[in-house]
């Protein structure tokens, strides 16, 4: 779990940054995904290809049919997937810890300005460091959510078009240096099958929490224009929210 410590403390940073639905997909990223893929799945899988037994000896053949069979790794494509999937999370980060270091430097110049001199003020965070989702910063943030979202479908289809959902335990190859139509035979095929639907089901998860929370967004959104519309009926005093 010490490669995962980097990507895990930055993704961290984004709670702070994030709606509630967005705490809960993290959750699920750090959860169900990073800490069961490095505690559990890269044991089940450890070195499948010298694990693999085939009815021939011929040098070269089975390592030509597991290449066959899987062109990437499944443990090795869930680490892409991970990482991919996360990556319009931290350039959301990175553009909040933009917002943040300008917006510092605003509060200084209006600390070491007088009150009639004509100084920007700040206006996605407080000086506690507490960020208000709105304006450009809400505008990356659904970007992010839309890019996580398409990843989330290609990799899904791309795990289909690869190798399917189940793990076959027989695999039959009949490709240069194998002498005759050769069978394979996967070590515990059912163990990764399960493994394999886990992370499927994971995958679908935390794609239907990004769609939920585009809604949840969405909705905020249109709650908020209504009540500036609404302008003098509505009670200056009340809480803007986080959007």
């Amino acid at each position: 779990m010490g490669e995962w410590g980097f990507l895990s403390s930055l993704l961290d940073k984004v709670q702070s940054h994030s709606t509630v639905i967005g705490k809960v997909w993290l959750s699920v990223l750090f959860i169900f995904r990073i800490m069961i893929l490095g505690a559990g799945a890269e044991k089940v899988w450890g070195d499948e290809q010298s694990n693999m037994v085939c009815n021939t000896k011929q040098p070269g053949c089975k390592n030509v049919c597991y290449d066959h069979a899987f062109p990437i790794s499944h443990v090795r494509f869930w680490v892409l997937q991970i990482i991919f999937v996360s990556t319009p999370t931290l350039i959301y980060l990175g553009h909040v810890v933009h917002v943040l270091h300008k917006e510092n430097k605003m509060r200084e110049q209006e600390a070491s300005h007088s009150r009639s001199d004509s100084v920007k003020v700040p206006k996605y965070s407080d000086g506690k460091g507490h960020v208000q989702i709105k304006g450009n910063l809400l505008g990356n943030y659904i970007t992010s959510i839309l890019f996580r979202i398409i990843l989330e479908v290609a990799f899904i289809v791309g795990q289909y078009y690869l190798y399917g959902f189940i793990m076959e335990p027989r695999v039959v190859c009949s490709r240069a240096p194998c002498p005759f139509t050769v069978e394979c035979f996967m070590s515990r095929p059912t163990e990764k099958t399960v493994f394999i639907l886990f992370m499927l089901a994971v995958s679908c998860v935390s794609l239907l929490l990004n769609v939920v929370e585009l809604f949840y967004l969405a909705c905020s959104r249109s709650s908020r224009r209504k009540s500036v519309k609404a302008g003098p009926h509505v009670n200056s005093d009340s809480p803007k929210g986080p959007i």
